[in-house]
């Protein structure tokens, strides 16, 4: 008899978690070593929400149960943040605040899918979404994308992924690792596909206000309002207000899905931590002057690390449009000998391996995306450690 169910022992450990963590494993132990691998910003929370939770520590009735949907004035709040910043008009008993984007994710798929339902799942994904399907009991169904298309599905690629067990289908825009944005006619064309074929959307909006350049941000049920009744919107607090550590997240949708999401919160985890509830009840109500510094910091890093990426021979990576990450592809740096040792790597796991070991430089590899080749590398650092990053691959590449 398994010691472990095979449900839970068939999940990977998160990718950029683990490679953080081996990132900062070495730097403990001395080494200068660089990583690119956590999608989290580099600034701290803004003073105000700091302060708001700090009040709150304060406040004994912070110190007790609370609803397990969310303090009422947070998920009044969420509704007008989300009317507000994405025109979408939903009721405070339509939100469930979590703990945290990725628990939001996890609830939606056990609340959307039973056991063998298929989940269209663009690639590259981040390293959750297949394994949050799989425990739901959904199955994965990978459709591939690259950069010709600009890391975006089409709605060709959807109808051929479509089955009569397809239940949802997972739209992330921005994209984490891709960086990719849809246009509005792009995000409109897949929500009416999605209402004429009756399947499902989990729109993950995380990084909706981390846009450069001429890109926008739409949510796709307000562009096909059609769409709302089956659709479930998933944010949080984490990436906009520089609050990876709060774990405060939502999920948004019809009644009865959110009936069943917070009867589920009710038995697994009760109400989200008071004081971190408190603390995004400031950041969501509050204007968005700091989210503006940190994009405008943002912006001129994606472009600083498009361009010094671009120039390492056997690189190639498209613009980030949006979020804090650069997804290039690195196929030409495999199968040939490369570094001041001649390593020869034949995938993204080796190569990675290779330039942590020889570089000192940390960054995910492809495979935890589901498209080998490929390397994410995230720019929520200083613009210093980027750029030194940046070189110290350079010169190893260059140095064979």
């Amino acid at each position: 008899m398994n010691r472990t169910s095979a449900r839970l022992s068939a999940i990977a450990e998160s990718a950029t978690l683990a490679v953080d963590a081996k990132a900062k494993a070495l730097q403990a132990k001395g080494e200068n070593v660089i990583g690119f691998g956590a999608g989290e910003p580099d600034f701290p929370t803004p003073a105000n929400i700091v302060e708001a939770a700090a009040r709150a520590c304060h406040d004994p009735k912070m110190h007790k149960y609370s609803p397990a949907a969310g303090l009422p004035a947070l998920r009044e709040a969420v509704a007008a943040k989300t009317l507000r910043d994405s025109g979408f008009s939903c009721q405070a008993s339509q939100v469930l605040i979590t703990n945290g984007g990725k628990h939001a994710v996890f609830t939606a798929f056990a609340a959307l899918c039973d056991p063998g339902d298929e989940v269209i799942c663009p690639a590259p994904y981040w390293t959750t979404y297949p394994e949050a399907i799989t425990l739901a009991g959904g199955v994965p169904v990978v459709v591939q994308t690259d950069e010709t298309s600009g890391f975006k599905v089409t709605v060709e690629q959807l109808d051929a992924a479509l089955t009569p067990r397809t239940k949802v289908l997972l739209f992330v825009s921005p994209d984490n690792p891709s960086g990719a944005i849809y246009s509005p006619e792009e995000v409109e064309a897949i929500g009416r596909w999605a209402v004429e074929k009756g399947v499902w959307v989990l729109t993950d909006e995380i990084y909706e206000h981390l846009v450069y350049g001429d890109n926008r941000f739409v949510s796709m049920p307000t562009v096909v309002p059609e769409l709302a009744d089956q659709c479930v919107i998933v944010n949080g607090v984490a990436k906009t207000y520089a609050m990876t550590g709060w774990r405060v997240g939502w999920m948004i949708g019809p009644a009865d899905v959110m009936k069943a999401s917070i009867n589920f919160q009710s038995h697994s985890t009760s109400n989200v931590t008071n004081v971190a509830q408190m603390a995004a009840l400031e950041a969501v109500s509050g204007d968005l002057s700091a989210v503006a510094m940190m994009r405008e910091a943002f912006a001129r890093r994606a472009t600083t690390m498009h361009r010094m990426l671009n120039d390492i021979p056997g690189v190639t990576a498209i613009q980030p449009q949006g979020a804090f990450y650069c997804y290039p592809n690195v196929k030409g740096l495999l199968g040939r000998p490369i570094g001041p040792s001649g390593t020869v790597c034949a995938t993204t796991l080796e190569l990675a391996d290779a330039i942590l070991g020889e570089a000192k430089v940390a960054f995910v590899p492809g495979e935890a995306f589901g498209t080998p080749g490929y390397a994410r590398f995230s720019f929520a650092m200083a613009d210093a450690d980027m750029e030194e990053g940046i070189r110290r691959i350079h010169q190893w590449v260059t140095s064979a």
